[in-house]
């Protein structure tokens, strides 16, 4: 009985970046809670731009404030989106297929960051448009002069900050790969340390002068102001360095060698 040889072609290009990123892009939207989540980007930036149109003082009404009140939940969702675009693997527990068809798991997780990236921008831009609108109508609506108090720059730092927030959610989902607990170790971060790092800074001189080096969140303020300047670029450098760069790099590595099931 003779055997007979099978050849395989093993210089077959893989599967291309922008298809994977396509891909991961609609796995966001496909499942009902995923829709939803996208969803609200839009009905809470609706929700309070209605807000701002009924309550805010007429002397106060502006761009800005409207940029504000839609900022402030973003801040909050996208990060999850970027959470959920990673644990999902291994929640859902379809990593396994996943990296059966796209065996280059470090390709997967860059698609992965690339279309949280682009949905997070998208999403700050309609965010954005909806705050527009909004200014328009309740100018016209309260009888006082449409003010811009923001600028096409100020609108690009404050989706570049959005976006580092975003990318911390992403480097938890990578480094912890649970979805409820990356979450909340987000929430920690966001939230807990930031006030830590502030109580220390008051009662203790030196760490006043340490904690922009040390300290993330306080480090993306000046994105938020107009943007970073020569000093402010190296503090945001150095903490990212600490709290970004290298728990990413771990995160990655656990990923390209851990077993998935």
């Amino acid at each position: 009985m003779s055997a007979t040889a099978i050849a395989i072609d093993t210089n077959r290009p893989g599967v291309p970046l922008s298809r994977l990123v396509k891909v991961e892009i609609r796995k966001m939207f496909d499942t009902r809670s995923g829709f939803w989540l996208m969803m609200s980007i839009a009905i809470v930036a609706t929700l309070a731009t209605i807000g701002c149109i009924l309550w805010v003082p007429d002397r106060n009404l502006e761009y800005s404030v409207f940029g504000s009140a839609v900022g402030f939940p973003m801040a909050i969702l996208l990060p999850v989106i970027a959470v959920l675009a990673v644990t999902g693997e291994w929640s859902q527990r379809t990593g396994l297929i996943t990296f059966t068809l796209a065996p280059h798991r470090g390709q997967v997780i860059l698609a992965k960051a690339l279309a949280a990236i682009i949905v997070g921008v998208v999403g700050m831009l309609v965010a954005f448009a909806i705050g527009a609108v909004g200014n328009v109508i309740g100018s016209a609506l309260n009888g006082v002069d449409m003010r811009w108090d923001i600028s096409v720059a100020d609108m690009f730092w404050i989706i570049v900050g959005n976006v580092l927030g975003l990318l911390i959610g992403f480097m938890l989902g990578v480094l912890i790969r649970n979805t409820p607990a990356a979450i909340v170790a987000y929430f920690i971060y966001s939230f807990v340390l930031p006030t830590i790092f502030g109580i220390l800074a008051e009662l203790v001189d030196w760490f006043k002068d340490v904690q922009p080096w040390i300290d993330f969140n306080y480090a993306q303020t000046p994105l938020f102001d107009g943007g970073p300047s020569g000093d402010q670029w190296a503090h945001l450098g150095t903490s990212s360095l600490v709290w970004f760069v290298i728990p990413m790099i771990f995160g990655v590595l656990a990923v390209l060698k851990s077993e998935v099931k």
